[in-house]
């Protein structure tokens, strides 16, 4: 029987909207749930100079479909990036949970602010 060669990809991509900049330095983890809904962090990383991660988050046989959810940050990040944040930060975590359901490239990526956010799936 072949190997198996996974084709599914995960990335994530930051950008600070406030300063029209990749979110450099921003700490995220990745969170897979199980059949019960319990979850386990897979993976802590931290953006680079881009606002990207040095590699993907998921990728060839690491890459399982099912939900998961990115946690950004965000008020770490902001707070370190000289933004106006009020205390406690109107964002702190933010968590984006979602569900891949093919061996397909998953692009979550994050537009933020001090006072918001969204994101997409992207390409």
């Amino acid at each position: 029987m072949a190997e198996k060669i996974g084709t599914g990809r995960l990335t994530t991509h930051v950008l600070d909207t406030g300063l029209g900049r990749p979110a450099a330095g921003l700490s995220l983890s990745l969170w897979r749930f199980d059949a019960e809904g319990d979850a386990e962090c897979i993976l802590r990383t931290e953006t680079n100079a881009d606002g990207r991660t040095d590699a993907p988050l998921l990728d060839g046989d690491a890459f399982e479909t099912g939900a998961y959810e990115i946690v950004f940050e965000a008020g770490a990040y902001l707070a370190a990036s000289g933004a106006t944040v009020s205390d406690p930060p109107f964002l702190d975590d933010v968590p984006i949970r979602f569900a891949m359901a093919e061996e397909a490239h998953y692009h979550v990526p994050l537009l933020l602010s001090a006072h918001g956010y969204s994101t997409y799936r992207g390409s």
